[in-house]
């Protein structure tokens, strides 16, 4: 940690901004934005528009095809990358029990953990940006056209066309499994550039592929640079820049609109008088990010949108809190970003996502690794779902909702609001973790329960 953080001592900042004493700390927060706006002033900040969700929906459909003859485990899906929404009553009252208080209305899962070929969330924004790199090149190529059928690009032709690139990126993990096995599949040379967060059998399991993975001792922020640094270098070479990219943000702003047809299949109303809360895990935050813009775009402000941080690594509060964003890093304020949420192991936040959705989302909360592991054992125990610890961060939001009154009524979510609400924890991955590992982080969960 310096003595200045931007020329200004750490006092004055605590002066400024009080909740950095308890931050630098480790302790759980929550904080609720106060500068929140109505979701037709902001959505225009964003920078993107529904067309561009449109586009890149229309892209996935047409990748669709291709991604059955590669995947067969995307078959009973038609191709089309989805994961399924459950609710989660028997969860829903072992959490009232472990945090002392009844939940009014019911709590929902979206199980991106069970999403194909990577098993997280980063299926989503990961595989996107891939399928839109190589769609380009072969369209300029020649080798399809947009109303072809893609399954053309599953020929020894097209994988020797794409072997001519390289397609890297910087990485704790998940994102890196999916670019990296996606990239693989198409023929692309792929490099995953991975920090020392990262778990062990990521990096086996990348390596299964072919894909060539460069590991660092430094954390998330150090891999991503060398990884730019290195693509910047060969003309042949495309960078999957997860703090930047918006073609990674459209991927994962898809899901908001296939949320609205899940629910409404399980006749659930989003409404003014029936509040949607979405509790998001957030790393960089490109991931939580393009979920929160797809849900803003198709529920507006009837859906209520909160990251959910490791204590270790709350860099997107730091950040939209301070209103300096990617200028500063958790590191910065002595905060070491060591946390057993890999996934979520970031210091410093996308400045990209921070400005552009600092006004459409109502809060950040921060959560203790220890927690992680029990809601992780909670889960297995009450529904026989299995997550990683990044994926269990969502799921304390709801209580700190019901504890910030201040909150609830700047927004006049009374009891009867409450009680027709809906709450959508987003469990982000999990879904390729080994069975040895995943018995671990339960094992260790059911021991912290006690």
């Amino acid at each position: 940690m310096s003595e200045t953080i931007l020329g200004k001592p750490l006092t004055d900042w605590v002066a400024e901004f009080p909740l950095i004493a308890p931050m630098r700390e480790l302790q759980e927060l929550t904080w609720f934005n106060p500068a929140v706006k109505a979701t037709a002033d902001a959505l225009p900040e964003v920078g993107l528009t529904v067309a561009d969700i449109d586009d890149a929906a229309a892209r996935l459909k047409r990748f669709a095809p291709y991604l059955v003859d590669v995947f067969p485990e995307t078959g009973r899906s038609a191709g089309i990358l989805e994961s399924p929404l459950v609710g989660v009553p028997a969860a829903q009252q072992r959490l009232a029990q472990h945090f002392g208080a009844d939940l009014p209305g019911k709590l929902w899962a979206k199980l991106d953990s069970q999403l194909p070929i990577s098993g997280s969330i980063k299926a989503r924004g990961g595989i996107y940006e891939v399928l839109q790199h190589a769609e380009s090149l072969a369209l300029e190529a020649g080798l399809i056209t947009l109303d072809d059928d893609y399954r053309k690009l599953n020929t020894d032709q097209a994988r020797e066309f794409f072997g001519q690139y390289k397609v890297a990126v910087g990485s704790t993990g998940n994102l890196g499994l999916s670019i990296g096995i996606m990239s693989a599949q198409l023929g692309f040379q792929a490099s995953v550039h991975m920090s020392s967060d990262a778990r062990q059998w990521k990096k086996d399991r990348l390596r299964s592929h072919g894909v060539t993975v460069v590991e660092y001792e430094s954390d998330y922020s150090v891999a991503v640079a060398q990884g730019r640094e290195e693509a910047k270098r060969d003309p042949m070479a495309y960078f999957v820049d997860d703090e930047n990219s918006k073609s990674l943000f459209v991927g994962y702003a898809v899901a908001g609109r296939r949320l609205a047809g899940q629910f409404q299949s399980l006749d659930v109303t989003v409404d003014e008088r029936h509040p949607l809360f979405v509790y998001l895990p957030c790393g960089v935050g490109g991931g939580p990010g393009g979920v929160a813009f797809g849900l803003k775009s198709v529920f507006g402000d009837n859906v209520h949108c909160i990251f959910s941080e490791p204590t270790h690594s709350p860099c997107m509060m730091l950040g939209v809190y301070t209103g300096q964003h990617d200028a500063v890093s958790v590191q910065d304020f002595g905060i070491d970003n060591v946390t057993a949420a890999d996934g979520l192991a970031v210091g410093r936040a996308s400045g990209f996502v921070g400005t552009a959705m600092q006004h459409l989302l109502d809060g950040y909360l921060s959560v203790d690794d220890d927690e992680l592991y029990r809601i992780i054992a909670i889960l297995k125990q009450t529904e026989d779902l299995e997550i990683e610890p990044s994926a269990a961060a969502g799921f304390p939001g709801p209580w700190r909702v019901l504890a910030d009154a201040e909150y609830r009524d700047r927004f006049g979510f009374d009891e009867a609001t409450m009680a027709r609400a809906t709450h959508l924890a987003w469990a982000t991955g999990g879904g390729m973790v080994p069975p040895a590992e995943m018995a671990s982080y339960i094992a260790k969960g059911t021991e912290l329960l006690g």
